[in-house]
């Protein structure tokens, strides 16, 4: 047994080397430079629970032959002289600084499109057989590879159902990539204020009686939403009910989109399958395949359930906004990782699962430091949130010390918290390595108390203008200090998660610019500003005088 890493897309690494298993980790030199330190007695504790498992994951070699990644092999088997694009030609012209490091394999499959290998965007061969399987794994009627993430999808997905002036029902604290959908479509938001845990300083998710709410609202108005939607789980694995929202929506003829960029496993376990979006009736599903499922990342798949959508609108979209030369390694990378769950789809996740409740059992007996755990809540297993603020630490900067002293990489840091997640290449050394860190961490932060970054309590500042309106309107810059009661005219985000404080055409307040200011100073980045130091904001309005660069 061994990982399931198809030739097509394999590739030699020499700053990694593998376990007699098959498993790639750090080299020696690159633990001893991470400073880590194992506990001993965490480990045995571990290895108690767990003496019939192997110590590290493994996965089974597929016993099918994915189509397009069998298609991608035969052709570059061929002996062919190839007069086209790219020009790397099949790895002979690669760049030797990228060859030297990853090897020449990545090149020699990396087609364009052809007859040969299929078009993603009229496919009649092996694409359309892979995502004709992606499909029947997923229960989704048609599903859609996507080559620019589930940003693409969630794109393509308010594109095919709003029309510019249509009202769209979305969660406030929704990906970035909804707000540029909003733009692209002309659709006018309906916001529904999220409900945040200020302890953690964390969104929930959405509730039934939410939606329906906002859909009263808009029928006293005389208006109509024309879509729903809605992330699900949320970046710290927070479910909201879809299954009543779906009923909800449907009962209305309304289509129900879920932004599951963070939910593509949860089919895949006898515990969490009834968290599955399609599972619940939503009508669109997207999902970043690469973030749990193991493609190459930025690649995404869009599954289309029900009647309300028509597969042309969603076709139509998809074509306008992904790319005419789409890579053939990401389409094949979702191809491998469809026919890798294939192989165990109701066991492949045991694993990972046991070792998040192992790992949550260990650290939640740490002092100083908390696990979310919300028994009210349904929520995605693997997911383990881990507040830090009992020790006088802000998420930023214990996230700091634990990557400087154990190697430990977070998927996401906030403000009184960091997210680790567990998944399919997760062993149990990197579970022992996690604990370590953490004990550490409280050892040598207990005692020290320093200030904190109070949670943001106002989650919907007023919308002056649309979306759209606000990115084609007149912009000027503004002092930092001098934009209180201004438009904004950029999308202020704090990255990771991409959830925007200010949106285009929404008012910027006091507490908005403290709240960024905590978290520049702790630590935190914040993306989609024209100004990274946070000097001035971009508004909407007439220009002014500028002070230091142009826009």
């Amino acid at each position: 047994m061994k990982f399931f890493f198809p030739s097509t897309i394999a590739f030699a690494c020499p700053n990694l080397r593998v376990r007699c298993n098959g498993q790639p980790r750090a080299s020696c030199s690159q633990e001893r430079n991470h400073g880590i330190r194992w506990n001993k007695d965490v480990k045995a504790e571990l290895e108690d629970k767990k003496r019939h498992a192997d110590d590290n994951m493994f996965i089974p070699d597929s016993k099918e032959s994915p189509p397009l990644v069998s298609r991608l092999k035969a052709v570059a088997a061929r002996n062919d002289a190839y007069f086209q694009f790219p020009s790397h030609n099949q790895g002979r012209a690669a760049p030797s600084s990228l060859s030297s490091v990853i090897g020449v394999q990545p090149f020699i499959y990396d087609f364009t499109t052809f007859p040969a290998v299929d078009n993603l965007f009229a496919p009649k061969g092996p694409i359309l057989d892979a995502q004709k399987e992606a499909a029947k794994l997923f229960g989704a009627k048609e599903t859609w590879f996507l080559v620019g993430g589930t940003t693409c999808g969630i794109q393509a997905s308010i594109l095919a159902t709003c029309s510019p002036g249509d009202t769209l029902i979305i969660q406030r604290h929704a990906h970035k990539s909804a707000f540029s959908g909003l733009v692209l479509s002309g659709a006018i938001p309906k916001y529904i204020n999220t409900e945040f845990d200020f302890d953690w300083d964390i969104p929930y998710g959405i509730t039934p009686s939410q939606v329906e709410k906002a859909m009263k609202e808009l029928d006293s108005e005389g208006r109509k939403a024309s879509a729903v939607l809605i992330a699900s789980p949320t970046y710290n694995g927070i479910c909201s009910n879809l299954e009543d929202i779906s009923d909800l929506c449907h009962s209305r003829n309304i289509p129900l989109i879920v932004d599951e960029a963070h939910g593509a496993h949860l089919r895949f376990h006898r515990s969490s399958s009834h968290l599955s979006a399609l599972h619940q009736g939503a009508d669109i599903s997207i999902q970043s395949t690469h973030k749990v499922l193991g493609s190459l990342t930025q690649s995404s798949m869009l599954h289309l359930s029900g009647k309300i959508v028509g597969r042309e609108r969603i076709c139509q979209c998809l074509q306008t906004l992904q790319t005419t030369s789409p890579s053939y390694l990401l389409l094949a990378s979702l191809d491998a990782a469809r026919a890798q769950i294939s192989e165990h789809p109701q066991s492949i996740f045991n694993k990972p699962f046991e070792l998040a409740r192992e790992a949550k059992a260990l650290v939640e007996r740490i002092p100083g430091i908390t696990i979310f755990n919300s028994s009210t809540l349904e929520a995605d297993p693997l997911r383990l949130t881990v507040g830090v603020w009992k020790l006088g630490l802000s998420g930023f900067e214990a996230n700091e010390i634990i990557t400087k002293d154990y190697g430990l990489i977070s998927e996401v840091t906030g403000t009184r918290s960091i997210l680790f997640v567990v998944n399919l290449g997760t062993s149990k050394d990197d579970i022992v390595r996690l604990v370590s860190g953490l004990k550490h961490l409280s050892e040598t932060h207990i005692s020290i108390q320093v200030g904190d970054i109070h949670p943001l309590t106002e989650t919907n500042p007023s919308m002056r203008l649309s979306p759209r309106d606000a990115f084609f309107a007149s912009k000027k810059k503004v002092r930092f200090e001098e934009s209180i009661g201004e438009v904004c005219g950029e999308l202020i985000c704090p990255f990771p998660p991409g959830i925007p404080l200010l949106v285009p055409g929404e008012v910027i307040t006091e507490e908005v610019l403290s709240y960024l200011l905590k978290l520049k100073n702790k630590g935190g980045f914040v993306i989609g500003v024209a100004d990274s130091t946070l000097s001035s904001i971009v508004a909407c309005g007439n220009p002014i005088v500028d002070f230091g660069g142009e826009l």
